[in-house]
């Protein structure tokens, strides 16, 4: 895989497949890369994608602390490293929230934003509250304990019980990140800015993936924000959690083709 050097990490390991116009997936907590695994082949027979591994995971260094907006910039060097002046960026769930800090300081890089199970909020003071506890658990040596809790939880009931194994493997892909780096997204999800602004003055095409059964961001919090740009594609996934690429990849691998092709539309 090719690599960068950034300000906050001196190798940020990235995924770069296909041909065409280009297209980047950002992973969300507590992932990597791979998370895209069950959508990229089908995609990148249309479009190029670049996938990297957030600072602390996959096969990227994390070296200090980085933040949100710290993440935008490392996706920033990765575009410059491959001379690409416009992409859509995708984001899952903490990736959407360093796809909306991108789009913040540097708009002019983005052909359309992709946010699945994501939103424009800031953490409110109970759950920064929650994050603080969870990084004291895991300072305490909890980590895997706690993700074999909480990455079940992503996924819709139904799924859990029909998919034991595919779930399971989630957890265990999860379980292979640092406690520094679990601390370190925890942390920068609790100290990330609301986005609103960004939907507001978007000049570009805006995609919303939205899990009717998410238990972490709740599908009503989410559909008020899918009318608030000029252009918008709403999809709504009446049997999915937070966890569409792992619970109904194919569904979701066409509505983003859908959505890249109508971005690209000269």
């Amino acid at each position: 895989m090719p690599e960068v050097n950034t300000s906050v990490s001196s190798r940020i390991y990235y995924r770069k497949m296909g041909t065409g116009p280009v297209a980047v997936l950002l992973h969300g907590f507590p992932e990597s890369g791979t998370l895209w695994r069950n959508v990229w082949d089908y995609l990148s027979a249309y479009y190029t994608l670049l996938i990297p591994d957030m600072p602390g995971t996959g096969d990227s260094l994390l070296e200090g602390s980085a933040g949100i907006e710290d993440m935008a910039t490392t996706v920033k060097t990765m575009l410059d490293a491959e001379h690409v002046e416009k992409a859509i960026v995708v984001g899952h769930s903490m990736g959407g929230y360093i796809a909306f800090a991108f789009a913040a300081l540097f708009p002019q890089y983005v052909q359309g934003l992709s946010l699945i199970h994501s939103t424009p909020l800031a953490d409110d003071d109970e759950k920064k509250q929650t994050r603080k506890k969870v990084i004291d658990i895991v300072d305490k040596g909890g980590k895997d304990l706690f993700l074999s809790q909480m990455v079940p939880g992503l996924f819709a009931e139904e799924f859990v019980k029909e998919h034991p194994n595919l779930v399971k493997e989630q957890v265990t892909n999860a379980q292979t990140m640092s406690k520094e780096g679990l601390m370190n997204f925890y942390t920068a999800m609790m100290d990330r800015k609301e986005r609103i602004n960004v939907l507001e003055t978007a000049t570009y095409p805006i995609q919303w993936i939205i899990g009717a059964k998410d238990a972490l961001i709740p599908a009503q919090k989410l559909i008020g924000f899918s009318h608030t740009s000029a252009v918008n594609y709403v999809s709504y996934y009446k049997e999915c959690g937070h966890i569409s690429m792992v619970e109904a990849p194919k569904r979701l691998q066409t509505d983003l083709k859908y959505f890249f092709d109508n971005c690209y539309v000269e």
